[in-house]
């Protein structure tokens, strides 16, 4: 292994400066568009607009000015109190849907009949967009938590299956052979050998399921979403709130990243060979 030169400067290093560098040229450009006005505030404030718009979402202030009453954050909730919503929200359908999906993807990824039978129906519901039956899971279970948890778990369940059908299929044959040889029964073939191999795919599944589950939630809290970061949003851009729109749409967009870097480190931990020569 080559040693480091002394004194050099590590590529990471370069790589966080460049985005931070990025990142800042592009709240420049924000801020001077805004504060020229080339485009109206209403559609486009400043950034400091948005951030006061974040701060007075995440404390109270009066209802009025020197009026003695006092209301905290927006909607009855705070922006963090809404943001927890949500992610208890995803939480319960990508979980739902990623136990589901795994159970169905090994199944399908070991018969080739029930591949037959349930596969079309599998892709059928992945090409569907989340509002195309997000009325009919309204109509059958109600604007309550149910149809938000249904819409999520419909979001996330695709992707996972069609990953752990994938590392099912991944295993080699002789692979088992080498297993079954060795004395081992299914079941243990099963632990030691399918459950391993498939298991990267699976956490890829996880990581794509959260993603589109995340993106959902904002058609998920269309209907009585309040609280929800996602609700919030949509009633903030119905009031012309622009300011706080943009200030939830960074909150998701953040939290979208930050959700995915934790799977993605989850993934190293369960499947530390992966990547590896062996």
């Amino acid at each position: 292994m080559r040693r480091r030169r002394a004194g050099r400067i590590p590529s990471s290093w370069w790589r966080t400066a460049l985005q931070a560098g990025s990142l800042l040229a592009l709240i420049g450009v924000w801020a001077a568009v805004a504060g020229l006005r080339l485009v109206d505030p209403l559609y486009l404030p400043g950034p400091g607009a948005v951030w006061d718009a974040f701060v007075r979402a995440n404390s109270c202030y009066p209802v009025a000015e020197g009026a003695t009453r006092h209301i905290c954050g927006e909607s009855n909730y705070y922006l963090w109190e809404h943001l927890l919503v949500s992610l208890q929200r995803i939480g319960v359908g990508v979980g739902l849907g990623t136990i589901t999906g795994i159970v169905l993807g090994f199944l399908m990824g070991s018969s080739k009949l029930l591949m037959l039978l349930v596969g079309p129906y599998l892709n059928f519901l992945r090409a569907l967009p989340p509002l195309g039956y997000i009325g009919l899971l309204i109509v059958w279970v109600g604007i309550g938590e149910s149809s938000k948890y249904w819409l999520l778990f419909l979001a996330a369940f695709p992707p996972v299956v069609i990953a752990t059908i994938q590392g099912v299929n991944s295993v080699r044959e002789d692979q088992m052979l080498a297993s079954a040889s060795l004395g081992a029964g299914h079941l243990q073939r099963v632990l030691t050998v399918v459950l391993p191999s498939s298991l990267p795919f699976v956490v890829q599944g996880v990581r794509l399921a959260t993603g589109f589950a995340w993106t959902t939630v904002v058609a998920a809290e269309l209907n009585n979403g309040i609280p929800g970061i996602g609700g919030l949003a949509f009633q903030a851009g119905v009031q012309l709130q622009t300011a706080l729109t943009i200030a939830c749409i960074l909150v998701i967009g953040l939290v979208a990243v930050l959700l995915d870097q934790i799977i993605v480190r989850i993934g190293r931990a369960l499947v530390p060979w992966q990547g590896k020569e062996a």
